[in-house]
C-alpha cells in the first residue's frame, strides 16, 4: 500500500487521467463525424474510405482521451499553476498536432504549421485564463459569503 507521499499523488493522478479521458473520449469520434457532415453539407464531395473513416475515429479519440486526461495536470497540488498549465498545453498541442497531421487535416508545411501553433497557443491560454478568472471570482465570492455567514 502506497503511503500519502509523491507516489500516492502520482498513482492517484494517472489512475484520474485515465478515467478522465475514458469519461470523455467517446466525443471524439461523434466530432470526427459532425466534422465530415459540415464538409458534407457544405457541397464538398467526400469520397472517404473506410480506412480514412477508422482513422479519423481512432484519432478523434485519442486526441479527446488526451485533452480531458490532461484537465488533471491542473489539479495537482505540489505542482504550481505554470507547471499544470504547460503540461496541459503541450500534452494536447502534440496530440492535436499528431492527429491533424496523421489525417492530412493540416498540410505538413512548416508556414502552416506555425500559424497553427500560434493559433493554437493564443486558443488555450485565452480559454484557459477565461476559466481561470471567472473560477478565481466564483471561489472570492463564495469564500466572502462564508465569511459573512460565519461572522453572523
Amino acid at each position: 500500500m502506497l503511503s500519502k507521499g509523491w507516489g500516492y499523488n502520482m498513482n492517484y493522478s494517472v489512475k484520474e487521467f485515465l478515467k478522465r479521458g475514458l469519461m470523455f473520449s467517446g466525443l471524439g469520434p461523434i466530432v470526427a463525424g459532425i466534422v465530415y457532415l459540415c464538409i458534407e453539407k457544405s457541397g464538398t464531395e467526400l469520397n472517404l474510405s473506410g480506412s480514412t473513416m477508422l482513422l479519423a475515429i481512432i484519432t478523434t479519440y485519442i486526441i479527446a482521451f488526451v485533452h480531458a486526461g490532461s484537465s488533471i495536470f491542473n489539479t495537482i497540488e505540489h505542482w504550481s499553476r505554470v507547471k499544470g498549465l504547460l503540461f496541459q498545453l503541450i500534452s494536447i498541442y502534440v496530440v492535436y498536432t499528431a492527429g491533424y497531421l496523421i489525417n492530412s487535416w493540416l498540410p505538413l508545411k512548416i508556414e502552416v504549421i506555425i500559424i497553427y501553433t500560434v493559433i493554437f497557443i493564443v486558443a488555450f491560454l485565452s480559454v484557459w485564463l477565461t476559466v481561470f478568472f471567472i473560477t478565481k471570482s466564483v471561489t472570492k465570492k463564495l469564500n466572502d459569503k462564508l465569511n459573512n455567514s460565519l461572522e453572523e
